[in-house]
């Protein structure tokens, strides 16, 4: 499974997405496939958007939500960034290719050319965002 995070965060006054990014950035890995895209919002540049895609499985998902606060805690955003922060999380339930020209057969939801079983999926959904509630808790609640 594919986990994806959306954090819309805000800088502070005076502070630059290079402020940001130092004190954002982790030091330690996931060790699992992980890729976090940057976005700076077009008609917002003090708004910084962090999409985070993570290679998981359910007996692993803990263990990388357990680094990320870590990280957190032990790298704090507080003077840098406005207290609110935006979070979404959830699972990839599909990848979809639309870069072709002209018409484009639909196909069903797939992940790495796998189709997703939708019943399994829901249930999965919902035990990620159990587990994702239960690591909430050792979230400081920086900005």
């Amino acid at each position: 499974m594919i986990q994806v995070a959306i954090l819309t965060r805000r800088l502070k006054e005076g502070k630059t997405y290079e402020d940001f990014r130092k004190a954002w950035y982790h030091t330690v890995g996931f060790g699992t496939g992980n890729k976090m895209f940057s976005v700076i919002n077009a008609f917002d540049p003090k708004e910084i958007i962090v999409i985070g895609m993570t290679e998981f499985d359910l007996d692993t998902l803990m263990a990388g939500l357990k680094i990320d606060v870590k990280e957190r805690l032990d790298h704090s955003l507080d003077e840098v960034i406005e207290p609110s922060i935006g979070r979404t999380f959830g699972i990839l339930v599909s990848e979809d290719d639309f870069s072709a020209e002209g018409s484009i057969d639909y196909t069903p939801p797939a992940v790495n050319g796998v189709e997703t079983d939708l019943p399994k999926f829901f249930e999965d959904l919902q035990e990620v965002a159990d587990t994702i509630s239960k690591a909430s808790g050792a979230r400081p609640r920086e900005g």
